[in-house]
């Protein structure tokens, strides 16, 4: 796979060479980058993307269909010949459809069938993340829709693969970082002093321990955010790992022999390395919360 494209570089190319650049994010259909190219420049993926949703979403139900209908089917006739466009080879590839069983080939062909039969279109599911057994759950869970909501869910699903797409071809905007904030909500206050390491489970960049950290007086990071900029805080799983016990027996609580709670793991995803992500630790001795804040 070739090196993603800086957003720089994509203001700078003439038409025909930003559709080839950005045109297959929706499958088979470059008028949705057609449509967008009088708001070029865009100094970011997410600008971009909005204004590609936006022109789907604005376009005639037949035009809708017609993108919906450019898919092909997940392990269908076009991926047992060959014929899927690169980026759905590599997506249905990721999610193992290419290394189906001959039972489970039959099951998938099984339930595109019913699907087509009853709504009169493909089956969509953004599958990069995917596995099996969760793309056979949505077909199952998803045949009990009525038309109407499956188009819309579909055209939904179309959007979600074009953003994962568009961050497979171009370079992100350096806007993206990491914070974190720590509340003791036993005794009602930050939580000071409390040890953070933070791994990157999978996505781009280093795998493993990526930082460690020690939270202020206001229960933060001490030096600011743990990851900053399109270098470091890239798409991926990574995992907080909290120190609970040590700071609760500095407090002074009064803990068990074997605290309930010593080191407290939060696996979280980023999926958009453009934005601000907050990801606190609300804790006391025996629970704790957290929430996708900004």
């Amino acid at each position: 796979m070739s090196s993603p494209v800086t957003l720089a570089d994509l203001a700078k190319m003439d038409n025909a060479d930003f559709i080839a650049t950005v045109g297959g994010v929706y499958e088979n259909s470059p008028w949705v980058a057609e449509s967008v190219l009088n708001s070029a420049p865009f100094d970011s993926i997410t600008s971009l993307h909005k204004a590609m949703k936006g022109a789907v979403d604005s376009a005639p139900e037949e035009k809708k269909l017609a993108l919906i209908n450019a898919h092909p089917d997940l392990a269908g006739k076009a991926a047992l010949a060959g014929e899927l466009t690169a980026e759905s080879k590599e997506e249905q590839g990721k999610a193992g459809l290419d290394t189906l069983t001959q039972s489970e080939l039959e099951h998938f062909t099984k339930m595109n069938d019913e699907y087509k039969a009853k709504f009169g279109f493909v089956f969509i599911l953004a599958v990069r993340n995917a596995t099996k057994h969760t793309i056979l759950s949505s077909f199952e869970a998803r045949l009990k829709n009525t038309r109407m909501k499956e188009f819309e869910e579909c055209v939904t699903q179309i959007h979600k693969i074009a953003w994962m797409r568009l961050l497979t071809v171009l370079e992100p905007a350096d806007t993206g970082f990491l914070t974190c904030h720590v509340l003791d909500t036993a005794g009602g206050k930050p939580a000071d002093k409390m040890k953070i390491v933070l791994k990157r489970v999978s996505g781009g960049g280093k795998i493993g321990v990526i930082g460690e950290f020690v939270t202020n007086d206001d229960g933060r990071l001490t030096g600011g955010p743990a990851l900053k900029g399109n270098k470091e805080f890239t798409v991926g799983v990574y995992e907080w790992t909290f120190n609970v016990g040590d700071y609760f027996a500095k407090e002074g609580s009064s803990l068990a022999g074997t605290p309930f709670l010593s080191n407290v793991p939060l696996v979280f995803g980023i999926d958009n390395p453009e934005d601000h992500y907050h990801v606190p630790l609300l804790c006391s001795p025996y629970g704790y919360s957290t929430y996708r804040g900004s």
